[in-house]
C-alpha cells in the first residue's frame, strides 16, 4: 500500500466513523467497515511510522454532541474493545493469556449492538444508591449527560438496594426488533424518513432532547461491566455481574470458563442464540475475568485491556424471484415487494435464525439498478440482522420489472415526482389511501376534529360513510342511522363527535389547506401561502409563476399545488367544503407588515420582556420567517440570555447578532 493509498483509506474509515459515532447512520454494513479497519491496520503493522494520534487505529470516533445534553469527562474512560474475526485468534489470545497466568479464567458475553453508557450511583439518606447520571461514550473521555432520557429506561433502575457508598456501571442501550419495526411503520404510515437498523435509531433516541420521545420509543438496557466499585464486586468479572443480577440489576448474558475449548463452545452456543433473541447482537465478548490480570494484556490506547471481540460472519443466501407485489400505500406512494426462495433449498431463505422469503424493493430505480425481475437470482443478506435486503445481482433475469403506469387500485394514471424515485397515485378518492387522507384531514394540526381518529375513520369508509374529507360535514344527516349500527359509539358519542365536525367548519382556512393533504404543504407553508391570497378559491387558480414569487415556495411545491388543483374531482371536493360551511376565506391580521419579508431569523436565549410564542408571532405578522436552527441561510440572531450554542454557531458564520430592543426598533421604524 503506498502513502498517498494509506491516507485516502484513513480519510474513507474516519468518514464512516463520523456517520456512526455522530450522526447515528451508516452507509455500509459492520462487516465491511470492518474490512476496512483490517487493512488499516495491517498497513500500519508493515509502517508504523505512518501512524499518528489522529489515525482511526487510536481513536473511539464519536464526539459528544453539545446540543443533546451537557459535556461529562468520564472518571473511567469508556475504551472500545479490539475485535478478531476467526476462532484461531481466539484460541491464539487464550493461548497468550494462559501462558502468563495459568490459573486465568474468563467471562464469555453476548455484545450487543446499541449504545454505550455509564450509570453513577451514590449513597443517599434512605442507604440506598441512587441513580446521580447516565453518560453515553461519546470519544471514550468526554460523554455527554443524558441522565433525563435514561431515567425513562425501564431496565435502568433508579435505586440498588446494595451497601456501598457509590458505583459505576456500564451497560448497552439498545432497541428491540418489535420497538425498532413499529416506529419504522409509523414513519412509513406517515411518510416520514425510516431508521436504518436498531442500533442507530436508539443511538439518536437516546440523545433527543425530549425524554418523552426517549419514552414513547422504548428503549432497553444490559449492564456489562462494573466501571468503579467495591472489591467483591470488581475483583471477579463474572462474580460482581451475579451479584447485581441478585440485586435485579439486568445484566448481560455471560458464562464463566476456563479453556479456549469451553469459550469457542459459548461463542457457539451465543451464535446460536441470536435466532431466539430479541434484539442485534454483533459478536461475542471474552474478558479476563480475574481484573488484576488485565492490565497484563494492554491493546493500545484505544481498546480496554484484558478482552477481545469476536465478531460473526455475516450470513448470505441466493434466493430466485418468483414475484414482484406492487402495492399502494396509505400516502399513495407505490411500494414494490420481492418474493423468492432459497435457490439450494426451493424453500424460504434461513438467515439469522429466521425464515426469509420477501424483501422490499424500494423503488423502481432499485429495481432497474439491481436488475430485478422474475427468475433472477440475488445475494441476500440481512441488514442489522434484521431488515432482508438483496446485495447483488447473480443471474440477471430475462426482463427487468417496470412499475405499472396506471395505479392498480383505481386505475388512475401514476405521477413520477420530478428529482425523485417515488412513483405516486394522486388520486384523492383511490381507496387505498382514502382512510389516511380523512384521518389526516381531521387530525390535530388539520382540521382538529376530537375523536375522529383512524380507527373509527376506517370503519366508517368501510361502511360506505366517507369517500372524500368533504363527505365529514354530511355525516350530521345519517346520525340516526350511525347511531344504530353503531360505528362511531351510542348517541353520546357520536353527537360529541358530530360537534366537533360542525365546529370545525370555523377552523382558520391555513388549517383547511394543511389538511388537503398536498404534497410539500404542512402547517408552516400553508400560512405562509395564505398570507397572499383572500380565500383558497383564489389560490385554486395561481400560477406556478405567482406561487413561486412567495418567499420560500419553490418549484417544487409550486408544482404540487398547481396539479392538485388542476384535477376536477379535487376542485369538485373543495366546492363540496364551501357548501357545508367550511371556511375558506383568509384571516386578515390586524397591524400586519412587510419589514422583515425575506429575513430568516433565529431567536435563542431568554429574551426581557417577550415570550418565545410573543416573539415568533410579531416576526412572522411582519413577513419574517422564525427558524429553530441557525444555518448559513439565517438573516439574524435575536439573542436573549444563556443563548449557548446557538449564538457560538452564528458568530462563526459571520451571522447579524441582535438583542429584543433593536428587533423591536426595526419594527418601529
Amino acid at each position: 500500500m503506498t502513502r498517498q493509498e494509506y491516507d485516502e483509506l484513513v480519510a474513507q474509515i474516519n468518514y464512516h466513523m463520523d456517520l456512526y459515532y455522530n450522526q447515528d447512520i451508516s452507509e455500509i454494513s459492520d462487516y465491511e467497515y470492518d474490512t476496512l479497519m483490517t487493512r488499516l491496520k495491517e498497513a500500519e503493522k508493515e509502517n508504523p511510522d505512518w501512524v499518528t494520534q489522529d489515525s482511526p487505529t487510536q481513536k473511539i470516533g464519536g464526539i459528544a454532541k453539545r446540543e443533546a445534553g451537557v459535556k461529562i469527562v468520564h472518571d473511567v474512560p469508556m475504551l472500545s474493545i479490539e475485535d478478531v474475526f476467526t476462532k484461531e485468534d481466539v484460541s491464539a489470545w487464550v493461548m497468550k493469556v494462559k501462558a502468563m497466568h495459568p490459573d486465568c479464567t474468563f467471562s464469555v458475553e453476548t455484545k450487543i449492538d446499541g449504545l454505550s453508557a455509564t450509570l453513577r450511583y451514590s449513597k443517599k439518606d434512605d442507604g440506598k444508591l441512587h441513580l446521580d447520571v447516565c453518560e453515553t461514550r461519546g470519544d471514550g473521555i468526554t460523554g455527554e449527560d443524558v441522565t433525563a432520557n435514561a431515567l425513562v429506561i425501564p431496565d435502568v433502575m433508579k435505586k440498588i438496594n446494595l451497601p456501598y457508598d457509590s458505583l459505576q456501571l456500564r451497560g448497552e442501550v439498545y432497541m428491540s426488533h418489535e420497538d425498532f419495526e413499529r416506529f419504522n411503520r409509523i414513519q412509513e404510515e406517515n411518510e416520514k424518513k425510516t431508521a436504518a437498523n436498531p442500533r442507530n435509531l436508539a443511538a439518536g433516541t437516546l440523545r433527543q432532547l425530549d425524554p418523552r420521545i426517549t419514552k414513547e420509543r422504548g428503549l432497553r438496557m444490559f449492564i456489562f461491566n462494573v466501571q468503579q466499585g467495591p472489591e467483591e464486586l470488581t475483583g471477579s468479572h463474572v462474580a460482581g455481574l451475579d451479584i447485581l443480577e441478585k440485586n435485579k440489576v439486568r445484566t448481560v448474558f455471560h458464562r464463566q470458563c476456563s479453556t479456549a475449548e469451553e469459550i469457542i463452545a459459548v461463542i457457539d452456543e451465543i451464535a446460536a442464540m441470536r435466532e431466539e433473541l430479541t434484539y442485534d447482537i454483533d459478536g461475542a465478548v471474552v474478558k479476563i475475568n480475574e481484573t488484576a490480570y488485565r492490565a497484563d494484556f494492554p491493546s493500545g490506547s484505544k481498546y480496554s485491556p484484558g478482552h477481545i471481540a469476536y465478531k460473526y460472519p455475516p450470513e448470505e443466501r441466493v434466493v430466485v424471484m418468483d414475484e414482484i407485489i406492487t402495492d399502494v400505500g396509505r400516502t399513495g406512494k407505490l411500494t414494490f415487494t420481492g418474493v423468492f426462495h432459497d435457490r439450494e433449498t426451493g424453500k424460504a431463505a434461513r438467515l439469522c435464525g429466521t425464515s426469509v422469503s420477501r424483501a422490499t424493493l424500494h423503488n423502481q430505480d432499485y429495481i432497474t439498478q439491481n436488475k430485478v425481475g422474475i427468475g433472477g437470482a440475488y445475494n441476500l443478506f440481512k441488514s442489522g440482522e434484521i431488515i432482508p435486503k438483496l446485495n447483488g445481482c447473480v443471474t440477471e433475469p430475462e426482463t427487468v420489472f417496470t412499475a405499472p403506469e396506471r395505479c392498480p387500485v383505481c386505475g388512475s394514471q401514476l405521477l413520477r415526482e420530478e428529482d425523485t424515485a417515488d412513483i405516486r397515485c394522486v388520486n384523492p378518492t383511490c381507496p387505498a389511501q382514502v382512510s389516511r387522507t380523512i384521518s389526516y384531514f381531521a387530525s390535530l394540526d388539520c382540521m382538529n376534529i376530537m375523536g375522529l381518529g383512524e380507527t373509527i375513520v376506517d370503519e366508517l369508509v368501510k361502511a360506505g360513510f366517507l369517500r372524500t374529507y368533504a363527505d365529514i360535514y354530511s355525516l350530521k344527516d345519517r346520525r340516526e342511522e350511525l347511531v344504530e349500527l353503531g360505528i362511531i359509539g351510542k348517541e353520546k358519542n357520536t353527537d360529541k363527535i358530530l360537534a366537533a365536525i360542525e365546529k370545525s367548519k370555523d377552523n382558520d382556512c391555513v388549517r383547511v389547506l394543511t389538511a388537503l393533504a398536498i404534497r410539500n404543504v404542512g402547517k408552516r407553508t400553508a400560512k405562509d401561502i395564505m398570507k397572499h391570497f383572500p380565500d383558497i378559491e383564489a389560490l385554486m387558480d395561481a400560477s406556478v409563476e405567482t406561487l413561486t414569487a412567495i418567499n420560500d415556495i419553490g418549484e417544487t411545491t409550486a408544482m404540487c399545488i398547481t396539479q392538485f388543483f388542476a384535477k376536477e374531482e379535487n376542485r369538485e371536493v373543495i366546492m363540496q367544503l364551501k357548501e357545508a360551511g367550511v371556511n375558506l376565506k383568509a384571516e386578515e391580521v390586524e397591524g400586519a407588515t412587510d419589514k422583515l419579508s425575506g429575513m430568516t431569523i433565529v431567536v435563542t436565549g431568554t429574551l426581557p420582556t417577550l415570550g418565545r410564542k410573543e416573539v415568533t408571532e410579531l416576526i412572522e405578522k411582519n413577513g419574517g420567517k422564525c427558524a429553530g436552527s441557525v444555518s448559513s441561510k439565517t438573516t439574524m440572531l435575536v439573542a436573549g440570555e444563556a443563548a449557548g450554542s446557538k449564538l457560538t454557531k452564528a458568530q462563526s458564520l459571520g451571522i447579524k447578532i441582535i438583542d429584543e430592543d433593536e428587533l423591536l426598533k426595526m419594527l418601529e421604524e
